[in-house]
């Protein structure tokens, strides 16, 4: 997991900044989708972007920020092969990546301070997926997306 789809609302941008910053001390490749000022967007086209590089490419993950992280949380979650966790502590970071192998984080750049931001996204890159009893969970999760996937291309 070194590549990284990121990507924020205008609510988000600062943090997003402090991010990549971070990813590239880390050593992490990037991709930003945007915004790239503190000019006002609409959160889902930017998560869509996001979302899509995580679906299509299975050496990405996707970090997404906007105002609160829940909005962008239900677009991703729209993508076939998107599995975004909204997180607003350390405790639901690991715990998306441990037992639901969370492929996008979505977090809010207006209710976290960037300490803890910083912290959390660090964290959520280097926690692996556990397996085991928690594989034939996120399995159901993918089968429960391919019945309705099926169901409209019918």
């Amino acid at each position: 997991m070194k590549k990284v789809a990121i990507g924020s609302d205008h609510g988000g941008f600062e943090l997003k900044e402090a991010i990549k910053k971070q990813l590239t001390s880390l050593g992490y490749q990037y991709i930003d989708f945007g915004c790239h000022s503190k000019e006002a967007v609409d959160y889902p086209d930017v998560a869509f972007l996001v979302g899509e590089c995580v679906a299509t490419h299975d050496d990405y993950v996707g970090i997404m920020i906007d105002g609160a992280g829940i909005g962008s949380g239900m677009t991703l979650n729209k993508i076939p092969g998107v599995r975004a966790a909204v997180c607003w502590d350390l405790s639901s970071v690991m715990n998306s990546r441990l037992h639901n192998n969370a492929n996008v984080l979505s977090i809010g750049g207006q209710l976290l301070g960037q300490g803890l931001a910083l912290q959390m996204a660090k964290t959520w890159l280097e926690t692996p997926f556990e397996g085991g009893r928690h594989d034939k969970r996120v399995t159901k999760i993918m089968e429960i997306e391919s019945r309705f996937i099926k169901r409209e291309s019918r």
